[in-house]
This record gives C-alpha cells, sequence and structure tokens, in this order.
C-alpha cells in the first residue's frame, strides 16, 4: 500500500512528522497530535526536506520542492 503513496508521504528515509532519518530516529519522539493522526507531515519522507505545508478547513495539502504536491483528500482513496 505505500508504494501507491505519492514520495513526500511514503514510507521514506525520513520521519515526516520531525525530519529525523529513520535508522537515527530511537530517541526521537512523534508529537502528541500527529500520533493521533491531527498533524499533516511536515517534512519529506524521501528528502527530509521541510516542506511547505497549507491547512484547510477540509484538509491540507504540502508541498516538498523537490518531489512535488500531496493533498489529503487524494490520501482518502488509500485509507
Amino acid at each position: 500500500m505505500t508504494a501507491d503513496l505519492p514520495a513526500p508521504v511514503s514510507a521514506g528515509r525520513y520521519n515526516v512528522y520531525t525530519g529525523v532519518c529513520n535508522s537515527e530516529a530511537a530517541g526521537t519522539t512523534v508529537p502528541t497530535a500527529a500520533q493521533l493522526g491531527l498533524e499533516p507531515p511536515r517534512f519529506c519522507a524521501e528528502c527530509g526536506r521541510r516542506m511547505v505545508v497549507q491547512v484547510r478547513p477540509d484538509g491540507w495539502w504540502a508541498k516538498c520542492s523537490r518531489h512535488g504536491i500531496v493533498d489529503s483528500k487524494d490520501l482518502e482513496t488509500q485509507r
């Protein structure tokens, strides 16, 4: 299923909420809001760059300068 997700939020090398490399994430904690699914991703999973994020009343979109845009509406079909 993760292969179908866009690169900025797929299971990549970096944590999308903290920006820490997954291989080095032993001591880091994911924010509680992110654990509950209330926080949009802030970092690209592929490159770890900070993304531009816009939160809307009906969802959010996030843009990585290298890997493009992902919209929360696009992810609803994959739940």
